[in-house]
């Protein structure tokens, strides 16, 4: 491992907190919005990286075994440039094409992506005349350790395990805590702040938002095409 991380300089860089960001922007995390926005940082993340590391190589020089795999990295970096511009076809020995993410529809949200990842991967001309420093320069992993130190409310790609935490005291003892970005996502979302306070109060004291407004009036569910009793309840942690 130490020999192959000389010869080749892989480096790791990856998502922190996208599960908070979509969340506090009020954006499903499973959605084409969502995906949208998460392929325009991936891209972003993927040109800057590289073409900083070709910046590097006009420097330093190449990592040791880019003579030897200069093609095939040139080729994925075109590959990634055409992912990134959302192109159907014209990828480079790729049995399965990317699945493009681009703004299908009149979407300010997934034409942000999209735009976003227009900008983001470019093949650098520097690329192709001093190569990379690094062989590998972004991943998709865990990043539970750097997330707590970076103050993130999620780690790597994934969406937050609970609205409501419990955070053990040194002195003995459990203190529970609101996940920081329910607020923001219902201020995002065009909630008051009274019902914001009231949500996360029901939230902190039932460990979930079931149930959490029992006084809406069912027939006004019903205006909105809820109908049964289970759909009017995701409807209400939906909205």
């Amino acid at each position: 491992m130490a020999q192959r991380s000389f010869d080749y300089r892989t480096l790791g860089l990856g998502f922190a907190n996208i599960g908070g960001y979509l969340m506090a922007a009020g954006i499903p995390y499973d959605s084409r919005e969502g995906r949208a926005i998460a392929g325009a940082i991936s891209a972003v993340m993927t040109g800057v990286s590289y073409a900083t590391s070709s910046e590097l190589a006009g420097e330093l020089g190449p990592f040791p075994e880019y003579g030897a795999n200069a093609e095939a990295m040139l080729r994925v970096i075109r590959n990634h440039r055409r992912a990134a511009h959302a192109a159907t076809d014209g990828y480079e020995q790729l049995a399965t094409a990317p699945r493009a993410l681009g703004p299908r529809r009149a979407d300010r949200r997934i034409a942000r992506g999209g735009q976003l990842r227009a900008r983001g991967t470019t093949l650098s001309p520097s690329g192709e005349e001093f190569g990379f420093r690094n062989a590998q320069a972004t991943v998709i992993a865990p990043t539970g350790t750097i997330g707590l130190v970076m103050d993130c409310d999620t780690t790597g790609v994934e969406p937050d395990f609970a609205l409501v935490k419990f955070k053990k005291l040194a002195g003995g003892g459990y203190f529970k805590i609101i996940n920081r970005c329910v607020p923001e996502a219902l201020s995002a979302l065009g909630y008051q702040q009274s019902e914001i306070d009231d949500v996360v109060a029901y939230a902190v004291g039932n460990g979930t938002l079931e149930d959490a407004h029992r006084g809406r009036d069912p027939r006004r569910l019903a205006g909105q095409g809820v109908r049964r009793r289970r759909d009017a309840r995701h409807h209400r942690i939906r909205t």
